[in-house]
């Protein structure tokens, strides 16, 4: 709760009779709902009101309303509630086994999921792990993989879908090439090939920047990298792989691509094993926790 409710001991009993009367708006309905009598009601929002030192509620003709303060509770009492759900749904710790296949385009398979899943792997030593890096999408359905990370709106199907994040895109470049922008020349860019020229940020670069020169086409962003480290030109790059890249500064033309969405995917239907919804939920939290670097905020 806020700060200013912090000033007595807190039964969470009482939190989950005052929740119970927020939503009901009176003694009788509440207490039905409680299999309690109106007295016990009344009795625990008074030792709630008394913890907290505020009044939660003003009663009129209609019942009980929620006051400012009781609305703010209300909010803490919820966020207290789906955790007390979230913890009883919690399964007893079981070793985890069995192989779980994971595909994702190279850069993010290279960069961020094998790393990040070193740490799983650490905690569960008998857990095998597979990585496709790929930007060639393998078939959940006929289960080339059971968990994919996948750049952009996944088609409607038999695919349970989690929109993780969003992916900046920002132009990279030596501080050499920085300065000559700057001075008023004109970009080299560095590209997709001709197989790579269908992608999104292929597309849009090529629409933005009609009559650049190429410098050089590679078929993936780890060469891409390299290659603007060499000085080659500017390439197009995802934001949480070469911002903190200490030979590369972001370059300013005056247009940026728009953001696009990272889901995440499983196979719809029956529960999967707990080991892929282990991993699931890991990568899931992992790339959550650093939304900012992939936003490029």
């Amino acid at each position: 709760m806020h700060d200013h409710f912090r000033t007595g001991r807190i039964d969470w009993e009482d939190v989950r009779f005052f929740a119970a009367l927020a939503r009901h708006g009176s003694l009788s309905a509440t207490a039905r709902t409680l299999r309690v009598n109106h007295a016990t009601v009344s009795r625990r929002i008074a030792a709630l009101e008394a913890a907290v030192q505020v009044k939660l509620f003003k009663r009129d003709p209609n019942g009980y309303q929620l006051t400012d303060a009781g609305r703010q509770a209300l909010q803490a009492a919820d966020t207290m509630e789906s955790a007390a759900a979230a913890l009883s749904r919690l399964e007893p710790e079981t070793a985890l086994t069995g192989l779980v296949r994971v595909t994702a385009t190279p850069s993010l398979a290279e960069s961020f999921v094998i790393p990040k899943l070193a740490a799983l792997q650490r905690q569960h030593p008998l857990l095998e792990l597979e990585i496709n890096a790929e930007r060639r999408p393998l078939s959940l359905r006929r289960h080339q993989s059971d968990i994919a990370l996948r750049i952009g709106r996944p088609e409607k199907g038999e695919l349970r879908a989690r929109r993780a994040v969003s992916l900046a895109y920002r132009f990279y470049g030596t501080p050499a090439w920085r300065e000559q922008i700057f001075a008023g020349a004109s970009p080299r860019f560095i590209g997709f090939d001709e197989a790579g020229a269908d992608f999104p940020e292929a597309q849009w670069l090529a629409a933005q920047f009609e009559n650049a020169p190429m410098a050089l086409r590679c078929n993936n962003i780890t060469g891409q990298i390299v290659a603007a480290r060499a000085g080659f030109g500017i390439a197009l790059l995802p934001h949480f792989l070469a911002a903190d890249d200490p030979d590369l500064v972001e370059i300013d033309l005056s247009r940026t691509p728009p953001l696009r969405e990272l889901w995440l995917l499983t196979r719809h239907g029956a529960q999967p094993p707990q080991r892929i919804r282990v991993v699931a939920d890991f990568l899931f939290d992992a790339i959550r926790q650093e939304r900012l670097r992939f936003e490029g905020v």
